[in-house]
C-alpha cells in the first residue's frame, strides 16, 4: 500500500494542468477571475470584448452574466453588438416571453453561430426576465458609409434615424484604433484610395457610436449594463468607450479584452493596457465555426 500511495503522488508531481484561460490585468499581472467579477460588479458599464469564434470567451461570458445576476438581480441589463437596433422589437419580444424560439429567427436577423454562442445568454435573460438591448447599428447603413461615407445617411427616413447614433457624428480618424484601420486599408500592393480607407474607418465609427447611444439609452443609475462585443470595438478604451467618455465622462467602465496567444502563461506584453483585464486564451483552442 505505501508504494502505491508513493506511485500515484510520483504521477501526481508530473501531471501538469493545462490551463483553459488566464485573467491579467492592465499592466499583465495575474489576476482570478473572482477579483475581476469583484470589480464588475461595482462597474456601471461592462464590456465583455470577445473573439467571436472562441468558445472560452461564449462560456466566459455566460458565467459572468449568471454570477453579475447573482449579484446585481434586477439591477442587471444585457446589451450586445450581436443585435440590431431595428429588431430590438423582436429580441423584447422573446425575452419577454411573447414569442417562441421558433418565431425569433423569423423576426429578427440572427447571426449564424447565434444558436450556439448567443442564444444561451439570450434564453439566460428570458429565464430572469432581463431587460436584454440590441445595441448594434442596422448593418445596411454601416454598409452605406463604408461605400459612400457618412453622407449616405442624410437621407434616411426620419424614422429610421431612430436606429443610428444621433447626426451629424463625430469621427476622429487620429484615435490610433481607426488609424490602425487606415494603414491596413494602405498595406495592400495596389494604389489605395485614402477616401475609401477613410470611409471603412467611418463605418466601424458609426458601430462604435450607435452602440454607445443605446447603452447611455437604457442604463438607469444604479444599474449594470453587461455588454457583448467584438474586442476591437473596445480595445484601448476607443471605439464604444470613446463615445461614452463624450457624453458621460464620470462612467464606471470596466473592459475585457480576448486575447489568443501560444502560452496563456507567458503574456504578451504588446497586450499591455489593452483593457481592465485581458483574458489570455490559448490560439489553438477549438473554434466555434
Amino acid at each position: 500500500m505505501k508504494y502505491f500511495l508513493l506511485f500515484v503522488l510520483g504521477c501526481l508531481a508530473f501531471t501538469s494542468d493545462k490551463p483553459a484561460y488566464q485573467f491579467y490585468t492592465q499592466k499583465l499581472k495575474t489576476i482570478s477571475y473572482e477579483k475581476v467579477l469583484k470589480e464588475a460588479k461595482d462597474a456601471d458599464v461592462v464590456f465583455f470584448g470577445e473573439l467571436h469564434n472562441n468558445p472560452i470567451c461564449h462560456w466566459l461570458e455566460l458565467q459572468l452574466t449568471k454570477d453579475l445576476y447573482a449579484d446585481r438581480k434586477e439591477q442587471l441589463i444585457l446589451g450586445a453588438e450581436m443585435f440590431e437596433a431595428d429588431n430590438q422589437t423582436a429580441l423584447s419580444d422573446y425575452v419577454s416571453g411573447k414569442t417562441t424560439d421558433k418565431e425569433f429567427p423569423k423576426q429578427a436577423r440572427l447571426w449564424n453561430n447565434y444558436k450556439t454562442d448567443y442564444r444561451p445568454l439570450v434564453d439566460f435573460a428570458r429565464e430572469h426576465k432581463l431587460p436584454f438591448v440590441a445595441t448594434n447599428v442596422p448593418r445596411r447603413y454601416a454598409s452605406a458609409v463604408a461605400r459612400q461615407g457618412l453622407a449616405s445617411l442624410d437621407t434616411i427616413p426620419a424614422a429610421q434615424k431612430a436606429w443610428i447614433a444621433p447626426l451629424p457624428l463625430t469621427v476622429d480618424l487620429t484615435l490610433p484604433g481607426y488609424k490602425a484601420m487606415l494603414d491596413m486599408m494602405h498595406g495592400g500592393d495596389a494604389k489605395p484610395d485614402p477616401e475609401q480607407g477613410a470611409n471603412f474607418a467611418r463605418a466601424q465609427a458609426i458601430k462604435d457610436a450607435t452602440m454607445a447611444h443605446f447603452i447611455l439609452q437604457n442604463r438607469k443609475p444604479g444599474t449594470t449594463l453587461l455588454h457583448y462585443n467584438g474586442s476591437y470595438h473596445s480595445n484601448n478604451f476607443e471605439g464604444i468607450i470613446w463615445y461614452l467618455r463624450q457624453k458621460q465622462p464620470d462612467l464606471k467602465i470596466v473592459t475585457i479584452a480576448s486575447v489568443e496567444v501560444p502560452d496563456v502563461e507567458k503574456p504578451d506584453k504588446t497586450n499591455q493596457n489593452l483593457a481592465t483585464f485581458i483574458l489570455h486564451i490559448p490560439a489553438d483552442m477549438t473554434k466555434t465555426y
